[in-house]
């Protein structure tokens, strides 16, 4: 059997792959837009109290056991951004966003925009210093990276 023949079918098989690839996350991304605008569109504006914010796996971080059931189980022991925050009386965990949780400011109050569970943006600080951004690791900048590719298309 000649090489180039086994070359030329290799390559073929890698280009499919590539195409379907491509086509399968073209498709994802999609569905996720989708997905983030539903969920700003229905983001109200909450003034709360942070008590403290830590990045925790999903099933320590205190969430109600029904969020924790419907997470795929691959999903579970991700860290997540948890932020204990006081809405009126009530102590509450919350989900924040990657971008909007190195914002957020320990024991102050702020207003937030506010989507069932997940904090979606800061409105403004009341009396308290924005804090410093951490520093972030290889992974949360490729995160990062990609983040803003998808919302500016």
């Amino acid at each position: 059997m000649n090489p180039w023949i086994v070359f030329a079918i290799i390559l073929l098989i890698a280009l499919a792959i590539l195409g379907f690839l491509y086509y399968k996350g073209s498709k994802l991304q999609k569905e996720q837009q989708e997905q983030k605008e539903q969920l700003f569109s229905a983001a109200t504006p909450v003034t709360m109290l942070v008590i403290d914010k830590k990045r925790l796996p999903l099933k320590d971080s205190g969430l109600p056991q029904i969020v924790i059931d419907q997470t795929p189980k691959r999903a579970r022991r991700a860290k997540v951004p948890v932020v204990k925050a006081k809405i009126g009386p009530k102590v509450t965990s919350l989900i924040a966003d990657e971008n909007v949780y190195d914002l957020i400011p320990v024991k102050a109050e702020i207003k937030a925009m506010l989507s069932g569970i997940y904090i979606t943006s800061i409105n403004n600080f009341r009396k308290a210093p924005v804090p410093k951004p951490e520093k972030k690791g290889m992974m949360a900048k490729l995160r990062k990276k990609a983040d803003d590719l998808t919302t500016t298309k």
